[in-house]
């Protein structure tokens, strides 16, 4: 059976899915962008506030399902322009200890939603 898990913490969606799911103790978390959820507006000032503001959408999903950052098994990141790839990671390593950091992916792509710079999606699992 599956548990939708939803919080005001975090952006509302805007399409047909939900902030994430949880399936067999695991959480699927759909992509996030820097959507600040206390007002709908998007941070992109920079590259590093917009990926800390996609950071905190992640925690408080993570929150909402019991879990933190120690709990996720994988990351997909996916940026607009890889030669933000070094500030981006700069800021993402500040989230996970380098011992047990999750496996992940960092692609470029062609656009993103809202045209933002950095998307972010997770999957975690309870222990």
């Amino acid at each position: 059976m599956k548990k939708i898990i939803q919080t005001d913490k975090a952006p509302a969606p805007v399409g047909p899915y939900n902030q994430a799911v949880v399936h067999n103790d695991t959480l699927y978390a759909s992509g996030q962008i820097a959507i600040n959820p206390s007002n709908g507006e998007l941070v992109t000032d920079n590259i590093e506030d917009e990926t800390h503001q996609v950071m905190t959408n992640i925690a408080a999903i993570l929150e909402a399902a019991g879990l933190t950052f120690k709990d996720v098994l994988k990351c997909s990141i996916f940026v607009s322009d890889i030669n933000n790839y070094s500030r981006i990671n700069a800021v993402y390593a500040q989230y996970f200890d380098e011992e047990n950091a999750p496996a992940r992916e960092l692609v470029q792509v062609a656009n993103l939603p809202k045209l933002v710079n950095v998307e972010i999606s997770v999957i975690a699992a309870f222990a």
